[in-house]
């Protein structure tokens, strides 16, 4: 399970490494040649001094124009200790691979990335030694996908999105067109993106519009922050109780996705959906209540 935002930053370039390149030739325009190989690398850079330094991803790129290390930085704040750690682990790494080390940070503040993009030039001026220019991802470049059928051509760029700009008004159709073209791979990779992108929200809202959807198709109980929900019924012992105990979650699920899409709920559509015990019904009003213009769209056609 991914613990935070910082470590699902960098982690979902191990899941799947051609999104970096990807990510640079479509996001930030460098000409990065296309690789016909890509490699993670051991993360640790510490030399037999007791001095720990250690990169948060490190893949190795290999293209027809030569070997490229792609180091992956994730990024929450500004710290200016990294004028000093980023030179050099690019240098340590060229040292060991004798292959051009690339930077590439990734963040979800704006002030972050504006900070992170600057040179830093070590040396005195008009005379650099040392010029690092890092290749920055963040909420100002990394595209809004909240068109379906763009989130289904490249669902990791789609998660990259709603895991850069999961807050705010364009969080509820972000999350909404992942959640279609989550459905559209296969049901590992679908739940491994899940928790990348649950650690990732920091808007409360969000995070629990998210878990909703992921409840509807059923991807929340694949993850691991539903083992404890699963634990709690198998220590009730009554597959009515915990029947009974999923079909209050889902509806509580449907009116909070109304909620949170900013729909008013009247009084007979909220006791409708409360007294139905019909896990179904429920599942097929959950997945209405994502694109409803009104609440009365869930029973639409019924």
């Amino acid at each position: 399970m991914v613990g935070s935002s910082h470590e699902a930053l960098h982690r979902i370039f191990q899941k799947d490494p051609a999104l970096l390149t990807r990510a640079l030739q479509r996001v930030l325009h460098v000409p990065f040649p296309e690789p016909h190989e890509i490699a993670a690398l051991n993360v640790d850079l510490t030399e037999i001094e007791p001095v720990e330094r250690r990169v948060d991803t490190l893949l190795r790129a290999e293209t027809d124009e030569g070997t490229y290390l792609l180091v992956v930085e994730s990024q929450g704040k500004v710290d200016d200790r990294k004028r000093g750690s980023w030179p050099y682990y690019l240098s340590y790494l060229y040292e060991k691979y004798r292959c051009e080390p690339v930077l590439i940070v990734i963040t979800q503040n704006s002030a972050t990335a504006r900070w992170a993009a600057q040179p830093i030039r070590l040396g005195f001026p008009g005379w650099h030694s040392l010029t690092v220019r890092p290749l920055v991802l963040g909420p100002d470049n990394v595209p809004v996908i909240t068109d379906e059928r763009q989130a289904e051509r490249d669902v990791p760029l789609a998660v990259l999105s709603a895991m850069t700009h999961g807050r705010g008004p364009q969080a509820a159709p972000i999350l909404e067109s992942l959640t279609t073209a989550l459905k559209t791979i296969d049901p590992d990779s679908a739940a491994v993106f899940v928790q990348f992108v649950d650690s990732c929200l920091a808007d409360p809202q969000a995070k629990q519009m998210w878990r909703d959807l992921m409840t509807a198709i059923q991807y929340f109980w694949r993850h691991p922050l539903a083992e404890q929900v699963r634990e709690e019924g198998r220590e009730q012992g009554l597959e009515e109780g915990r029947e009974q105990g999923r079909a209050q979650a889902k509806a509580e699920m449907v009116l909070r996705v109304l909620e949170w899409r900013g729909i008013a709920v009247p009084e007979h559509v909220s006791e409708r959906v409360a007294t139905c015990d019909d896990p179904a019904q429920l599942e097929l009003w959950a997945q209405r209540a994502v694109h409803a213009t009104c609440a009365e769209d869930l029973f639409a056609e019924e």
